[in-house]
C-alpha cells in the first residue's frame, strides 16, 4: 500500500522503415527522456517521494510495441501514461488502450515532422473508442533539434500529471467516512456511486462510537500513546493559545490534561482505522476520511443524535419489492395472501402455527 503509482511514458514514433522511422528514434527518445525529467524534478507523492516516471524500451511504431510497452508498465505500477511524438504515427496502432490509465497526447511543434496530425488524429480514435485522453500541443513552433519544453507545453504536462498522479493513487483504495454526515450537512453525505464510478474507492463507515469504545477497552498502541503524549507535553501543552470558550475558561489543569489524553488517543485511534495497525489488528487499505463532528466528545456519555435503524416487518413484507423478487426457503400455505410472509418470531403474532410453513430446498419449485 506503500507504493506510489507511476507514470508511463509512450514515445510513439512512424513506423515506416527505409530512412523514416530511422531519423525519428533519436528525436522521439529525446522528448520522452524530457517529459520523465520534468514530472520527476517538479511533482512528489504524498509521502514526499518524487514522482517516478517509466519510458517505454524503445520507441511504439507498431501494435506489438504497444503491446510491449503495456505489458512494462503493468510490471512496473504505472498508473497513468503520456505519449509523446514528434511526427505522424498510426494511430490505431500506437494508442494507449488500457481501460484505466488517465492519458494524455503530446503532439511536438516541430518544424519539419509536426506532431499535429496525430495528436488531431489519435484523440479523434480515443474519443471514438470511449477512452478520453488529453491532447497538449505547443503555441510556438521548435526546432527538430530542440528538445527543451516549452513553458506553456510544461505546465499542461505537470498539470495533467498532478491529476492524473492523484486519480492512480487512490484507484483501488478505500474512503473512510467517520460520524457519517459532518455538522449534519446534506451537502457532505458520501455518494457511493460518484466515489466507485469517478474516483475508484470503495466507501466505508464508521460510527463515532467505535472511538469511545477503543478508549474505554484500550484497543490502541500503548508504547505509540506514551510517545505521543511526550510529543503533546512538549510542543502543545506549552503553547496553548487564548480559549475564547466561556464554558472552558474555568478548567482546571488536570482538566486540561485530561482533554489532551483524549485527543491523543483519538487522534491514534483514527490513523489506526484509515491506515491499521500491525500490534492491534489487519492492515486497512483506505485513503481519506471525512471531518468529524464538533460534539463528537459528547458521545463520551451517550451519542449525540438518535441513530436511525430498520427494522424487518416481520409479519407484513412483500415477496418482492420493484423489480426485484426473492424466493425464500420457505413458503406459506397456498391458502395464505401471497404478499404476506408468516413469521414464527416471539416478538410476533403468529399468523399461522410455524408447523404449517412448508419448506423446500433451494430451487425447488413453489408448492
Amino acid at each position: 500500500m506503500k507504493k506510489y503509482p507511476k507514470i508511463g511514458i509512450r514515445p510513439t514514433i512512424d513506423g515506416r522503415q527505409g530512412g523514416v522511422r530511422e531519423s525519428l528514434e533519436e528525436k522521439t527518445m529525446g522528448l520522452a527522456r524530457a517529459v520523465a525529467e520534468l514530472i520527476s524534478s517538479n511533482l512528489r507523492n504524498g509521502d514526499g517521494s518524487p514522482v517516478e516516471c517509466v519510458i517505454a524500451d524503445g520507441t511504439i511504431g507498431r501494435v506489438a510495441e504497444s503491446a510491449a510497452c503495456a505489458e512494462k508498465f503493468e510490471r512496473e505500477g504505472v498508473g497513468a501514461t503520456i505519449t509523446v511524438t514528434s511526427c505522424w504515427c498510426y494511430g490505431a496502432e500506437t494508442m494507449d488502450m488500457h481501460p484505466y490509465w488517465p492519458k494524455a497526447v503530446w503532439g511536438f511543434n516541430g518544424t519539419e515532422r509536426p506532431g499535429a496530425v496525430y495528436l488531431a488524429a489519435v484523440l479523434a480514435g480515443h474519443a471514438q473508442k470511449g477512452l478520453p485522453a488529453f491532447g497538449i500541443y505547443g503555441r510556438d513552433v521548435q526546432d527538430i533539434d530542440d528538445n527543451s519544453i516549452p513553458a506553456d507545453v510544461a505546465d499542461k504536462l505537470l498539470r495533467f500529471a498532478r491529476a492524473a498522479q492523484a486519480v492512480a493513487t487512490m484507484r483501488g483504495r478505500s474512503y473512510l467516512s467517520m460520524g457519517s454526515v459532518s455538522m449534519v450537512i446534506a451537502g457532505s453525505i458520501v455518494n457511493p456511486d460518484f466515489f466507485q464510478e469517478y474516483l475508484g474507492l470503495r466507501c466505508e463507515s464508521v460510527d463515532l462510537t467505535e472511538i469511545i469504545r477503543r478508549m474505554t477497552e484500550g484497543i490502541y498502541d500503548k508504547e505509540e500513546y506514551a510517545k505521543a503524549m511526550a510529543w503533546t507535553e512538549k510542543y502543545c501543552k506549552k503553547n496553548e493559545g487564548k480559549d475564547y470558550n466561556v464554558e472552558t475558561k474555568t478548567k482546571t489543569r488536570q482538566q486540561k490534561d485530561a482533554d489532551w489524553e483524549f485527543v491523543v488517543k483519538m487522534t491514534l485511534i483514527m490513523r489506526d482505522l484509515m491506515q491499521g495497525n500491525p500490534k492491534r489488528d489487519s492492515r486497512r487499505n483506505r485513503w481519506a476520511t471525512m471531518p468529524l463532528r464538533p460534539d463528537s466528545r459528547d458521545s463520551a456519555s451517550g451519542p449525540t443524535s438518535t441513530p436511525t435503524v430498520t427494522i424487518p416487518r416481520h409479519c407484513s413484507t412483500p415477496r418482492s419489492t420493484g423489480t426485484a423478487s426473492v424466493r425464500p426457503m420457505c413458503w406459506p400455505p397456498k391458502t395464505m395472501p401471497a404478499t404476506v410472509w408468516p413469521c414464527s418470531s416471539a416478538i410476533c403474532s403468529p399468523i399461522v402455527p410455524k408447523s404449517s410453513l412448508m419448506c423446500a430446498p433451494t430451487g425447488a419449485p413453489r408448492p
